[in-house]
């Protein structure tokens, strides 16, 4: 990211307490939100795919694929429709694809298809914008091409003019989806440019949704659908109410990513008996497949429910049992808390003969910032307001059947169902990666089996790899 240096924040607790109203239109009226399905998608390492990942009526819904760690919407770009599935990233803040021509896919079609392929001379509504498009990881992977655009279909929608990267050099076969805050941005970041209206901000450009706002609801590990929902919450997708949280500013003024203060961890409804500190800022990306927690967090959950981690393999293993544990993480912020029971936590990495090995999805960040991924973003619907720099979040109702939309309004009190939370910590000291445009720094892991290395960045670059020479394989 661009915002390399520690920024520090002081600690403070401030009123967050003003009432957000529910919102309903007409009976006759369709709520204006558009929703996608999204499908989780088995991946061969999720150690190594969060180091290789993270950059840096009207309602639009989309489904999610949902195999196994990573979370994939069906979208298609030009005319005639070049089909894609994308990554959802919360996390970063460009949709890129790779060009048919680019050099990995040139090498490795059969990969790159999964996926999909952008060819601009087969689009009719193809239109150059710069070669500005360089989007990099600290382990020197990424993609850099151009910046365009085109026309955009997605959950029945049809949105012309979304400009997009595509990738000519590129190290990654998956196209991303990325819907943070525009400021994070490759062309801000790295060019100097205006932000431009990324998708979430071009839906309300062209009037299909009221507000730059939505919701993600990932579901569990074992379904293979959850949804996003742009410009809407879906009431029947969580438990109890909506709570509403301030996003926390780099700087006490630069909102680039979706920070929030945890207050409180614990285990089975005890609170704070894994945390010595009082706030931990916490970055909630869809794009990181694990949890990364302050060292000395890791190492109390570590003890707690035996994990024993090895530096040669960058992973914490523990007893495949363990997920039938009727155990639970507690995380609280400020008010709200989501609790992740260990079925949620405990994932099977690959066999050794017949058995299975496990490992826990919660890794130290080292001296980067805390990460909640996918581990915890399945117990929790999340709504992310950019429009008013506010998180709503709930308990999830996994594997909910029924739907209930409810469009998010313009202004301070638009999320739908939803109260703000009395004395909510609004600052708190953030130590971010130090990545360009979103990558985080490289690991250096010291100890020996059983203990917590010594990181000296967040450990999303760990080179997992180790594990297959281990003998554990990741299942596709």
């Amino acid at each position: 990211m661009k915002y390399g240096a520690a920024l520090a924040l002081s600690a403070s607790l401030l009123p967050f307490s003003e009432a957000i109203s529910l919102v309903q239109r007409s009976p006759d009226a369709r709520p204006k939100a558009v929703g996608l399905d999204i499908q989780r998608r088995k991946v061969e390492n999720p150690l190594l795919r969060d180091r290789l990942r993270r950059r840096q009526e009207n309602t639009v819904q989309q489904n999610l694929d949902n195999l196994e760690t990573l979370y994939f919407a069906n979208a298609s770009l030009g005319t005639p429709p070049q089909d894609f599935r994308l990554h959802i990233d919360t996390g970063s803040s460009d949709l890129w694809v790779n060009a048919e021509s680019s050099t990995l896919c040139s090498d490795q079609r059969d990969r790159c298809a999964v996926s999909g392929v952008y060819n601009a001379n087969d689009s009719s509504t193809y239109e150059y914008i710069n070669s500005l498009f360089n989007i990099s990881y600290v382990d020197g992977s990424g993609a850099s091409g151009d910046y365009v655009a085109d026309t955009f279909r997605f959950g029945g929608e049809e949105l012309p003019g979304l400009q997009f990267g595509i990738g000519y050099t590129s190290s990654s076969s998956e196209g991303i989806l990325g819907i943070g805050y525009a400021i994070n941005e490759v062309a801000v970041n790295r060019a100097g440019q205006e932000p431009y209206p990324n998708l979430p901000q071009l839906l309300v450009n062209q009037g299909l949704i009221q507000t730059n706002a939505y919701s993600l609801w990932l579901n569990d590990l074992d379904a293979s659908t959850g949804n996003i929902l742009f410009g809407g919450v879906d009431t029947a997708k969580y438990v109890g109410n909506l709570q509403t949280l301030p996003i926390i500013p780099y700087q006490g003024q630069i909102y680039a990513e979706f920070i929030i203060a945890l207050t409180s961890l614990g285990t089975n409804g005890n609170t704070n008996n894994l945390m010595s500190s009082a706030q931990v800022p916490v970055l909630l990306d869809s794009g990181s497949t694990l949890i990364y927690l302050p060292n000395d967090v890791v190492t109390t959950i570590y003890s707690e429910f035996n994990a024993e981690y090895s530096s040669e393999r960058g992973a914490a293993f523990v007893d495949c049992a363990l997920a039938n544990s009727d155990a639970t993480i507690d995380f609280t912020f400020s008010g709200p808390t989501i609790r992740v029971p260990m079925n949620e936590l405990v994932i099977v990495a690959g066999y050794s003969r017949t058995r299975p090995i496990c490992i826990l999805g919660i890794l130290p960040a080292g001296d980067g910032t805390a990460v909640l991924g996918d581990t915890f973003l399945r117990s929790a619907y999340v709504v992310y307001d950019l429009q008013n720099n506010e998180i709503s979040i709930a308990p999830t109702n996994f594997n909910a059947t029924e739907s209930n939309v409810l469009e998010i309004a313009r202004g301070a009190d638009g999320v739908p169902d939803a109260t703000g939370v009395e004395n909510a910590v609004t600052a708190v000291s953030v130590q971010t990666g130090g990545a360009i445009n979103g990558g985080q720094p490289s690991v250096t892991a010291t100890s020996t089996a059983g203990g917590v290395p010594a990181v000296t960045a967040a450990p999303k670059l760990v080179a997992a790899a180790a594990l297959a020479g281990a003998g554990v394989l990741w299942a596709l």
